[in-house]
C-alpha cells in the first residue's frame, strides 16, 4: 500500500495540467497512464493549436505536450509518473486505489485526493464488414502514422466530417495517402471551416447527409459502399461505391468515466457532452468529495479547454489538501475556460454544462 498526496488518473493534457498546478502550490503529485509515454492525444497532434496565447495558440500538438512534460521535470520533487499504469478498481470503503503496471505487478495506493482524467474512447459503428482489416478508428490512424510512421493504407475513406476527421484526413494527405472522400450523416460540417477548406482544396470531395452502409471486400476492405440519408438519418436508397483500401471512421468519442462509477459520482447523461459525465460543482469537484475531474471524462471539448480544467482541477484538489491558492489564479481559470467555450460553435458544450454544474456546492443542494 503506498500512501500520496494528490493521484491524477491520466497523463494526457488535462492530467498532466492538473499535476503541474497542484505540485506549484507544493502537493505530492503520483501521475499514472495507461499508455507508453505521457502526453496522451497531443503527442498525435501535428495540427497548430487554436484558442489562446494562454493555451499556446499557433503551437503543434506534440509541442505541447513537451512543454508540459517541461514543466512536470522542472518540479519532479512533487511530481512521480508511471507509464503502463492502469487503473483497475476504486474501492468506496476507504478510497483504496488498485492498479497494474505492466502484465505482472499488482499494487495499491491510498491517496487523499484524486483528480481523474482519464480521457475518452472512440466510438465505432456497425455496418457488414467493419471487422475488416482495413477498418480503424481515427485515434489509431493517428497513433500508426504520428507516432509511428506507418501509413494505415494507399486510399482511404473518411466517414466523419468533425474536426478529427477532417484533421486526419488532411495528415493523411500529408503523408501521401490519397483521401478517396469523406462522407457525414448530418447536414453540415462539424469540424472548423479553414480545416475542411484545405481538403477540399486538395479535391477531396465531403459527401454531407451521407454515410458508409458496407465494407467490400473478403480477406481485407477492397472499397465501401456509401448511402445517401434523409433528414431523420434513413437511408434515401441512393447508393454509391468509393474505391479504397482503408476505411478510418471519426464518428465521435465517449466520455470514459468507469472509474467515476465506481466511486460513487453522481452521473448524468447529457448528449452535448457525449455520454454519461459526472454532476460537479464550478471547482470541478464531484459528489465525492476527494475527486476532481477534467478533460475529456468531464464531457467531449478541445484539447484547450481540457488544459485548462486540468489546471482548475489541480488547483481545487491542491487547496482543499490545505495549499494556499495563489491569489488571481482561480479567477485567471474560469476566465480563460469562458473565452475558449464563448461563439455559436460552442453552444452545444455551454448547454450541456449548465446540465451538470451546481453553483451552489452545499450539502443539501450538490449532495444527495
Amino acid at each position: 500500500m503506498r500512501e500520496v498526496e494528490l493521484l491524477v488518473v491520466g497523463g494526457g493534457p488535462a492530467g498532466l495540467s492538473a499535476a503541474a498546478e497542484a505540485a506549484g502550490m507544493g502537493a505530492s503529485v503520483l501521475v499514472v497512464d495507461s499508455g507508453p509515454r505521457l502526453g496522451g492525444q497531443l503527442i498525435k497532434q501535428t495540427h497548430k493549436f487554436f484558442g489562446s496565447r494562454d493555451e499556446h495558440a499557433g503551437t503543434r500538438g506534440f509541442k505541447i505536450a513537451e512543454m508540459l512534460m517541461e514543466e512536470i521535470a522542472g518540479r519532479s520533487e512533487k511530481v512521480e509518473t508511471m507509464t503502463d499504469t492502469t487503473v483497475v478498481g476504486y474501492y468506496r470503503e476507504d478510497g483504496t486505489v488498485s492498479l497494474t503496471c505492466g502484465e505482472e505487478e499488482y499494487f495499491l495506493v491510498k491517496p487523499r485526493k484524486m483528480v481523474i482524467a482519464a480521457g475518452a474512447q472512440e466510438r465505432l459503428i456497425p455496418f457488414p464488414g467493419n471487422d475488416l482489416p482495413g477498418v480503424y478508428g481515427a485515434g489509431a490512424v493517428q497513433t500508426l502514422m504520428n507516432v509511428y510512421g506507418v501509413v494505415p493504407g494507399r486510399k482511404v475513406l473518411m466517414v466523419g466530417a468533425g474536426n478529427i476527421g477532417i484533421i486526419v484526413a488532411y495528415q493523411l494527405i500529408q503523408a501521401g495517402v490519397e483521401v478517396a472522400a469523406v462522407v457525414e450523416a448530418t447536414p453540415r460540417v462539424g469540424g472548423y471551416w479553414v480545416h475542411a477548406a484545405k481538403i477540399r482544396r486538395l479535391g477531396v470531395p465531403i459527401h454531407l447527409m451521407h454515410s458508409i452502409k458496407r465494407a467490400l471486400g473478403e480477406e481485407s476492405v477492397e472499397g465501401a459502399a456509401v448511402m445517401g440519408l434523409d433528414d431523420k438519418f434513413r437511408p434515401t436508397g441512393s447508393e454509391f461505391t468509393v474505391d479504397c483500401d482503408t476505411i478510418c471512421l471519426a464518428v465521435g468519442l465517449t466520455p470514459t468515466v468507469e472509474l467515476l462509477w465506481q466511486a460513487g459520482c453522481k452521473m448524468k447523461y447529457v448528449p452535448q457532452l457525449c455520454g454519461y459525465v459526472p454532476v460537479r460543482d464550478l471547482n470541478l469537484r464531484t459528489t465525492n468529495h476527494d475527486i476532481w475531474v477534467a478533460g475529456d471524462s468531464s464531457g467531449i471539448e478541445e484539447a484547450s479547454s481540457a488544459m485548462v480544467e486540468g489546471r482548475l482541477a489541480g488547483f481545487g484538489a491542491a487547496a482543499a489538501l490545505g495549499y494556499k491558492p495563489r491569489p488571481g489564479r482561480y479567477e485567471s481559470f474560469v476566465a480563460r475556460l469562458d473565452h475558449l467555450r464563448a461563439g455559436e460553435v460552442c453552444d452545444k458544450i455551454r448547454a450541456g454544462l449548465e446540465c451538470v454544474i451546481c453553483e451552489g456546492g452545499s450539502d443539501d443542494v450538490f449532495y444527495e
